[in-house]
């Protein structure tokens, strides 16, 4: 349910004169000098007010609808009847705003499909009720003809419900702070430019050489909305119907159009609007479901990144603890000169070392930041290989390290750690269901034309098969009881943001190749 707010004496002067101003610019068309036009949106600036303030808003918009009819109208009724007609409007509006209350969320009108939907029933019905009962009130004081009372709550509806569904979204984000900073971003660009450039023309079109077609060429004016919501979502299209409602409203008001025929374009331009923002909130939730896998994926790479942080941390840790153990020892003994100075510089540039590492990782998951350095393909290889040594021991596993090309690759190790370990994980559960006779991992490099190197990481199981090898780099596709089917969908990104490729060979045999630039630099091998 959306939280009623506090209503200040600012918010009942911003309503009563906004409403009145809407008013007296949308007065076009009036039927028998009442407020019944084609075109209404001071009713959508009233249900925001109602909506935010609750039933205190009630009495300063029945007082901007009599001062309306005072000052815009001028309308020869007792000063009863009006106070009567104002009061029943607000209460009219205010069960509107009501309805929408308990089906809105707290961050926006509409903030997805079915809100959209639910948004756009209850504007329909609300100001279709709305308008059958202010009517007939008209009628009853015979302010309306007999026979005219079906085409009047005909023209009220529409005037009401379409500057509702067309203005309240606009409305909303001028009056909300972080929706007035999203506008003045998007505004302050030159695509924006584009919109009322597009909207521009699209109109020439639809009411310059479509006028004399029976308006055949009005869908182009769904060109700019569409535009504006695919490329800035909702926003975009909130912004773009409007700019468009303008130019429909300039559009038959210079070209001198009956009211029927402005009835007419009024409901195209609802369907319009509503199109776009239909649009505009699939490419939000796009956008959000977007932002929101990149963070699952980068949390989920903790999970791979594990092994190698307690690797990296692991060497420098295991010397801080041996030199603190000599500096100890050097202590006991009396040593105050040089050994021991030594030893405690040693302790700091482990120290900084680790702390290197975690920050290293860090960067990652905040940005995905990489630090590029040279290191020697074998130290590499065997710095991977390293951890598993023990493990193929305990299982079986034959494991190789062939020796590579004596160059060097300008990679982040800590990165290209995660991706070979990954590699060397899936391989050893592949090869656990085999025969113990028939268990083995290999790890061999190879230099390709153009500076390149082709590290392959192959072994003993079943192979993938094409459909297999496809899916194995999709997100959440997993053959273990326990895995994401992340790790391969982090490898390739990691390794795509080196300038490499990583792909999984269909054979008889399991088979992973990682592409990745050399630095150029050769080293003696030893």
């Amino acid at each position: 349910m959306f939280p009623i707010q506090r209503l200040r004496w600012h918010d009942v002067l911003t309503l009563v004169l906004g409403y009145v101003l809407f008013d007296w610019a949308s007065y076009i068309h009036p039927l028998y000098g009442l407020n019944i036009t084609v075109w209404n949106p001071a009713p959508a600036f009233g249900l925001l007010f109602l909506l935010r303030f609750g039933r205190k808003a009630i009495p300063p918009l029945a007082l901007a609808i009599f001062l309306a009819d005072a000052w815009v109208r001028n309308l020869p009724i007792s000063l009863l009847v009006s106070t009567a007609l104002a009061l029943l409007l607000a209460v009219g509006y205010w069960a509107i705003a009501e309805a929408l209350r308990h089906r809105l969320a707290t961050s926006g009108i509409f903030s997805d499909r079915r809100g959209l939907l639910e948004w756009t029933g209850i504007i329909t019905l609300g100001t279709l009720l709305n308008s059958v009962a202010y009517v007939t009130l008209l009628s009853l004081g015979s302010l309306i003809p007999e026979g005219a009372v079906q085409t009047s709550i005909v023209r009220y509806w529409i005037g009401d419900c379409v500057g509702a569904l067309v203005s309240m979204p606009l409305f909303w984000m001028l009056l909300d702070e972080s929706g007035r900073a999203h506008l003045r971003a998007m505004v302050l660009t030159w695509e924006s430019v584009g919109y009322l450039a597009a909207t521009a023309f699209t109109l020439w079109v639809a009411f310059g050489i479509g006028a004399g077609a029976d308006f055949k060429y009005f869908y182009v004016l769904f060109l700019p909305v569409v535009w504006a919501a695919a490329r800035q979502g909702l926003a975009g299209a909130v912004l773009s119907a409007a700019i468009v409602q303008l130019g429909i409203i300039g559009s038959v008001q210079l070209m001198g159009f009956t009211a029927v025929t402005v009835l007419e374009i009024q409901a195209l331009a609802a369907a319009l609007a509503l199109f776009g923002f239909f649009i505009g909130i699939v490419v939000d939730d796009k956008q959000r479901v977007s932002a929101e896998l990149r963070q699952t994926l980068r949390l989920a790479a903790a999970g791979e990144m594990a092994g190698a942080l307690a690797h990296e941390l692991n060497q420098p840790l295991t010397a801080l603890s041996a030199y603190g153990t000599a500096c100890e020892q050097l202590l006991e003994r009396g040593e105050t000169g040089e050994r021991l100075r030594e030893a405690i510089r040693r302790m700091i540039a482990e120290s900084f070392r680790a702390a290197d590492v975690v920050r290293r990782l860090r960067d990652f998951f905040r940005t995905g930041a990489t630090r590029l350095e040279s290191i020697p393909l074998n130290e590499l290889l065997a710095s991977v290989a390293s951890p598993f040594e023990k493990k193929a021991s305990q299982q079986g596993i034959e494991l190789s390290v062939a020796p590579g090309a004596p160059v060097a690759l300008f990679v982040d190790r800590l990165q290209i750690e995660v991706v070979l370990r990954n590699l060397l994980s899936n391989a050893f559960e592949a090869v656990a269901a085999q025969d113990p006779s028939n268990r083995r991992v290999q790890v061999s490099a190879h230099p390709e034309a153009g500076g390149w190197i082709c590290i392959r990481v192959e072994d003993s199981g079943p192979g993938l098969s094409g459909a297999a090898a496809t899916r194995a780099f999709e997100a959440f596709q997993s053959s273990k009881a326990n895995g994401l089917g992340l790790g391969l969908v982090i490898s390739r990104a990691i390794v795509e943001a080196h300038g490499g490729h990583l792909w999984a060979d269909v054979a008889d045999h399991g088979l992973f190749r990682l592409v990745l630039p050399t630095e150029g630099i050769t080293f003696d091998g030893s």
